[in-house]
């Protein structure tokens, strides 16, 4: 995965209420983990920087901190884009070529699985099944579901939200 080319941009509104969280938290045991979900719904995901604030506020080393963001799959160490899309990699999907459409998404944006636009616009995730089998091959765009795809509609697809 390339590394994130979106600098941090955190705002002190931001960091006051993670302190605050950090505060309410910091005599619990295993706050880590409560404390790491609240920092993503403030920041919207994990980057170093937070990290390193969580590591010294809760005094937990940073390398645990770290260890456990990667090890989850609900937490994120790259921002989410305005648009965040997700291609349904479940088994109907994949059959029906869901991963070609991928390929044509990571093409078209010029980013890996994982990653964000330089501009913040678009993010991109591979999914698991989203219980949409019957319109396989799915993507997802925020809260829109578009369905029985071929990679040729991609570009369309993704100009809408230009």
């Amino acid at each position: 995965m390339k590394q994130n080319t979106l600098p941090f941009q955190g705002t002190p509104e931001q960091e006051e209420q993670l302190k605050k969280v950090i505060a309410a938290h910091k005599d619990q045991k295993g706050a880590v983990i409560p404390v790491l979900h609240e920092a993503q719904n403030i920041y919207g995901y994990l980057p170093m920087e937070v990290q390193k604030m969580i590591s010294e506020g809760l005094n937990v080393p940073l390398a645990e901190i770290y260890g456990i963001v990667t090890f989850y799959a609900q937490f994120s160490l790259n921002p989410k884009g305005k648009y965040q899309i997700g291609v349904c990699l479940g088994t109907a999907c994949y059959v029906k070529g869901s991963g070609d459409i991928l390929e044509e998404v990571k093409k078209i944006l010029n980013i890996e699985v994982g990653e964000c636009t330089p501009d913040g616009k678009f993010s991109l995730d591979a999914t698991r099944c989203i219980g949409a089998c019957g319109l396989a091959p799915v993507i997802t765009i925020n809260e829109d579901v578009y369905g029985r795809l071929g990679k040729g509609e991609v570009a369309d697809i993704l100009k809408k939200y230009e």
